[in-house]
């Protein structure tokens, strides 16, 4: 078969032309010549399926045939990339994403931050035990026995009494050492009225104490026992150099420091200044309110009463004796009442 017609409707053959353009093309004249024009134009096409078939596009001619089996198949992919290629390159070019790949970045990512993570935490605890290590474990800031100092004893508070409470902090890092509780048991030592503790990095300790005379002498037969304002014991001698200190007669020690009268000669007696104190010879207390000191044998007889407004007492007790105009000829003054002075 040479050819066959094509039409739009209908079964083979010619196809049937509307009645309105059939008359059309029987009238006369112009009119006639475009209808007859148009009704050529209108005719099918007659395809010829000995030749090669042209295909054309989508874009081709209105009305043309096209077959899809002959369309030529374009790389999507490699045309806009082509087309994206500019003046940058490939860096322009849009990513393809492997999704796959992805998803395995991300999870190495995931495992980096974790191995990071616990390599910190590590370090840190590592770092933080070698610095327990060194502060309170290592040697660089340990207390040696013989890098502690010591000043301020006398021959009643001795270096040896001192230094059993000091040297108890040895082998200790200083930052475990505390200076309050090594200066508050040093302060309970008889005798020691102030003590002060520092330490002297990066492994030395001071000690440094304020030793008092004793305030009073008890005298028992030929023992003298050394005793403190508070009516602690500092130490029992014999025969001892009692020179510038008070000297109480008792008959037993323990009683006498238990009696509220000795009590308050002591407080009188500690609070004295170092001049008066040493001009001292004789010391009686026969009952609380009765505390009564003599000085230079008899030369001056002070009665003090006990030991309440003790400032004032010893402001007025220097005030009269130190005058001779006010003292005169009398030796005792008794400041009992110490507004109202009396001078015998």
């Amino acid at each position: 078969m040479a050819g066959r017609t094509v039409s739009s409707g209908g079964a083979k053959g010619e196809r049937r032309k509307p009645r309105s353009v059939e008359s059309h093309q029987r009238g006369p004249g112009k009119a006639g010549k475009s209808r007859k024009a148009r009704s050529v134009a209108s005719r099918p096409e007659i395809v010829d399926e000995s030749r090669p078939r042209e295909v054309t596009r989508a874009i081709g001619r209105e009305g043309a045939f096209v077959d899809a089996r002959e369309l030529h198949s374009e790389d999507y992919v490699a045309e806009t990339l082509h087309q994206t290629t500019g003046t940058l390159g490939v860096i322009s070019r849009p990513k393809v994403v492997d999704f796959t790949e992805r998803a395995k970045e991300r999870k190495r990512a995931g495992m980096r931050v974790i191995a990071l993570r616990v390599v910190a935490m590590v370090t840190s605890v590592a770092v933080l035990i070698g610095l327990v290590w060194l502060l309170f474990f290592s040697s660089v800031f340990r207390l040696e026995v013989g890098a502690i100092s010591v000043s301020g004893a006398n021959e009643w508070v001795s270096e040896q009494t001192i230094r059993s409470i000091a040297d108890k902090q040895a082998g200790k890092s200083l930052f475990l050492v505390s200076t309050n509780d090594v200066s508050k048991q040093l302060g309970d030592i008889p005798g020691v009225s102030e003590a002060n503790v520092s330490k002297q990095f990066p492994k030395s300790m001071s000690v440094e104490v304020k030793a008092q005379r004793p305030a009073a002498m008890l005298k028992n037969g030929d023992t003298l026992t050394a005793v403190d304002s508070q009516a602690r014991v500092l130490n029992s001698v014999t025969d001892a150099n009692v020179d510038g200190i008070p000297v109480i007669e008792v008959k037993d020690v323990d009683k006498s420091l238990k009696n509220r009268s000795i009590k308050e000669a002591l407080t009188i007696l500690g609070a004295l200044p170092e001049s008066m104190r040493s001009a001292i010879t004789q010391v009686t207390a026969e009952t609380q309110d009765s505390v009564t000191t003599t000085l230079n044998d008899g030369d001056r007889v002070i009665v003090w009463g006990n030991s309440s407004q003790l400032k004032l007492k010893m402001a007025v007790v220097d005030k009269i004796i130190n005058d001779s105009n006010v003292i005169g000829d009398r030796h005792q003054v008794d400041v009992s009442a110490p507004l109202k002075p009396i001078m015998k």
